[in-house]
């Protein structure tokens, strides 16, 4: 069996084009005409591949790499061994992505896995759906009646597009994904076999049961949002489910009925949102966080990771802990229990009774 590289192989860029998109100074007009055709760890790299050195720890790595060249800030270039072309920025790993972005342009967008364009034979597209042009629909996928979809949008096989959905152009929906109820605007990714607008979960409980609430509103993804595999995203009761432009979700996330997420944030796998909470822009929620309903969150609030956020945050803080408080005051909670553990505690209190 061979060994299949799923990517394209890029065009090669010189080490000046290199420099130029990154914004280095390359050493020399020799160095500038080098070609790189690659990227890779500092492990792996060979000469024709680019890495770069994030912090000290990678120096041993870094001393010992066959890379073409290398992003480094000045602190560890005299590190960089002969052979190896030093590029020094201020911050290599932002630089190492932008290359990577222009090398690998095609990997940041699903593509379709059938590999045709148009719609396929297999698709079942109702006569009352409207595509624009250049719309790939796979084989499998379903797009119902009224479902609108943009040009250059990709709908993956076994997707499910409801009736009246809205999706804009230039979109990727995964394999086995669903839509219902839902807005989506342009440049949205909707990784496979995630859930975008079934009903929330809402019910009246009373003496002959739990009688289910009506969910009658939507679903509202903006532009350049990117929704991870799995994760569930319900729709609103009575005012819309929204995730702000540019907002990245990770992998098995739950986002529950009303719940309002801002602009730019980053919420990362297994964090579950409860009805009706609200975070501003550019928040950033750690794996496994939970947060309670109607809560809010402000502007750049930071939440570390397995935090359980039962209160009101302010913008622009860092909480952490179960529940999250501010983070000065969760180090100083672990550290008194950490002490306590080992008796320091009470050894200090014997002593001061003693005295």
């Amino acid at each position: 069996m061979n060994d299949p590289f799923f990517h394209p192989a890029p065009a090669p860029l010189t080490l000046g084009e290199v420099a130029a998109l990154a914004g280095a100074a390359v050493p020399g007009e020799a160095a500038a005409v080098r070609t790189i055709s690659g990227v890779a760890s500092l492990e792996e790299a060979g000469p024709t591949d680019l890495t770069f050195v994030d912090g000290a720890r990678n120096v041993p790595a870094l001393r010992e790499t066959r890379a073409g060249a290398c992003f480094v800030t000045e602190r560890f270039a005299s590190h960089v061994p002969e052979g190896t072309v030093a590029l020094r920025v201020g911050k290599p790993h932002m630089a190492f992505v932008a290359v990577a972005r222009r090398l690998y342009e095609a990997s940041l967008r699903p593509a379709s896995m059938f590999g045709q364009a148009g719609v396929a034979s297999g698709a079942m597209v109702h006569p009352l759906a409207r595509l624009e042009a250049e719309v790939t629909v796979d084989p499998g996928a379903v797009i119902g009646p009224g479902a609108e979809i943009g040009g250059g949008t990709v709908i993956g096989s076994g997707a499910v597009i409801g009736a009246g959905v809205r999706i804009g152009r230039n979109c990727a929906i995964g394999a086995g994904a669903t839509l219902q109820h839902a807005l989506v605007g342009d440049r949205v990714i909707v990784h496979p076999g995630a859930r975008i607008g079934q009903d929330g979960f809402g019910y009246v409980g009373g003496a002959k049961g739990h009688a289910k609430v009506p969910q009658i509103a939507r679903v509202i993804l903006q532009d350049d949002v990117e929704i991870g595999a799995s994760t569930a995203i319900d729709r609103g009761g009575l005012r819309d489910t929204v995730i702000g432009e540019g907002t990245k979700i990770d992998n098995l996330v739950q986002i529950a009925h009303n719940v309002v997420i801002g602009r730019h944030c980053i919420v990362v796998s297994q964090t579950g949102i409860a009805g009706s909470a609200t975070l501003g822009d550019f928040v950033m929620l750690g794996g496994q966080v939970g947060v309670i309903g109607h809560v809010r969150i402000g502007d750049g609030a930071r939440i570390a990771a397995t935090s359980n956020v039962k209160d009101d945050v302010p913008p622009g803080v860092e909480w952490g802990g179960s529940p999250a408080k501010p983070m000065r005051d969760w180090f100083r909670e672990v550290m008194a229990v950490q002490r306590l553990g080992r008796g320091e505690i009470a050894g200090r209190r014997g002593e001061q009774q003693g005295q």
